[in-house]
């Protein structure tokens, strides 16, 4: 059987992670179609596995998480149904925490918007500090029996409430304009957390990041995902490359650097490696 080499391997990384759809990659890379489908799958499982080894007994002490929404196979209105209410089809939201200081991001996780994927994460999450530490989410009701499950006491927890109001311009052009900011509120819901640090700005800006390091979350094109484990994969991929490989512009190390768990910039090359 044929096998590509690192080189052409490290070359079809280099282009996914840039946004670009599997096609234009195949495209871009001079390879079949096919060879990127079976690709993705393949190094996507081997980042995964990767990073649920090496992101333990980390030293963060300010948290924030947020949850991203997509789709896969099409949107919820339009699912056939027979395949209605089945994961993987219609709504699929990324869930995603974030360090503060070293920006790394420690746990994601593909799935529903509900209690039982918010318990699932919040356990992974708590699993991969050796102390305490300062946690902010949104205002979604559902964190906080999934941060005490997780947690218990031992945290100290806020969230942040945003209030938002409709402007004229929203009630004409209803579909496209997003709902105009009033406020917001600090909540402090376990411990002692430093008020000045309850933030969820950096979790916001890694879902910018997201959406335009993946064609698959890009709005209002065909590029999203028609398998959730495909899609799955390329988050795990994105992360390897954002955690790994991308140096911060404000840090000018890559996250794994600046938290102390890797030793220098991750090529390409070596990500392609994992996968064998």
């Amino acid at each position: 059987m044929n096998k590509l080499s690192d080189k052409k391997r490290a070359q079809m990384l280099s282009v996914l992670v840039e946004g670009n759809s599997l096609r234009a990659t195949a495209r871009i890379c001079d390879v079949a179609f096919n060879t990127v489908l079976k690709f993705v799958p393949e190094i996507g499982k081997a980042c995964a596995e990767y990073q649920s080894s090496a992101l333990k007994n980390l030293t963060c002490k300010r948290i924030q998480c947020d949850e991203i929404w997509s789709f896969c196979y099409a949107k919820a209105k339009n699912v056939p149904e027979d395949k209605k209410g089945q994961f993987g089809y219609g709504d699929v939201w990324t869930w995603v925490a974030i360090c503060a200081d070293s920006k790394l991001v420690p746990a994601w996780l593909v799935g529903n918007r509900d209690a039982e994927t918010a318990s699932i994460f919040m356990e992974d999450l708590a699993s991969r500090f050796v102390h305490k530490v300062q946690l902010t989410t949104d205002g979604l009701k559902i964190y906080l029996d999934a941060v005490e499950g997780a947690f218990g006491a031992d945290i100290d927890y806020a969230m942040l409430v945003k209030m938002y109001g409709e402007s004229a311009e929203a009630k004409m052009q209803k579909r496209y304009s997003p709902a105009k900011f009033t406020g917001s509120k600090k909540e402090v819901i376990v411990g002692n957390p430093e008020r000045k640090h309850i933030s969820t700005s950096y979790a916001e800006r890694q879902n910018l990041t997201m959406r335009m390091s993946m064609r698959r979350f890009t709005r209002l094109t065909n590029g999203f995902s028609k398998k959730v484990e495909n899609h799955a994969y390329q988050v795990a991929l994105h992360y390897m490359y954002y955690n790994f490989c991308r140096i911060h512009k404000t840090l000018r190390v890559t996250p794994a650097m600046e938290a102390g768990i890797s030793d220098h910039v991750w090529s390409f090359e070596e990500i392609a490696q994992l996968a064998d």
